[in-house]
């Protein structure tokens, strides 16, 4: 298998992990769905309060690079992704995931009997809305690090859709 190959199965590992622990299900797209900037759709249950079942689209890229600065995560998105995820109009809300990965790839993971450690982080952000730009190739994307993609984020996240609020 290939590095980049690793790479992207690792980043649906660790956005499995996160959406597991927050009690939602994942779906991996088709490759169809993935040619329209869809890698993994997120769903919510439906209860007696609730009139829809609350779903989130994620386009989803892992790196190795040092994207890290003090206050962002700057990553290079190819144009293609970014209008896909600036569209205001769509079934379900889309966000980006950016799945850091160390470049060592025997630190990717650390276990023992009592955990099994997932190493680095991702972040996420949504481009709805965002202005088209003169760029051809790519367009470099500023997430706050605060916008770490978690368990809480994610509950947080799913909640203002069921609630009809966007992202």
């Amino acid at each position: 298998m290939s590095i980049n190959i690793q790479k992207e199965e690792f980043s649906y590992a660790y956005i499995y992990a996160v959406v597991s622990a927050a009690g939602y299900s994942f779906q991996k797209s088709s490759r169809p769905v993935d040619v329209g900037g869809i890698d993994v759709s997120i769903m919510g249950t439906v209860s007696d309060e609730i009139l829809y079942e609350p779903q989130l689209d994620l386009q989803v890229k892992s790196t190795s690079l040092d994207v890290v600065t003090e206050e962002y995560i700057r990553y290079p998105l190819k144009l293609k992704n970014y209008n896909e995820l600036r569209k205001e109009r769509t079934v379900a809300p889309r966000a980006l995931v950016i799945v850091l990965i160390p470049e060592d790839l025997n630190e990717w993971i650390n276990q023992s009997e009592t955990e099994l450690c997932i190493r680095r982080c991702a972040y996420w952000i949504s481009l709805r809305g965002q202005p088209q730009t003169q760029n051809t190739e790519s367009v470099t994307v500023y997430i706050p690090r605060q916008n770490l993609f978690t368990v809480d984020a994610l509950k947080t996240l799913m909640q203002q859709i069921q609630t009809g609020g966007s992202l």
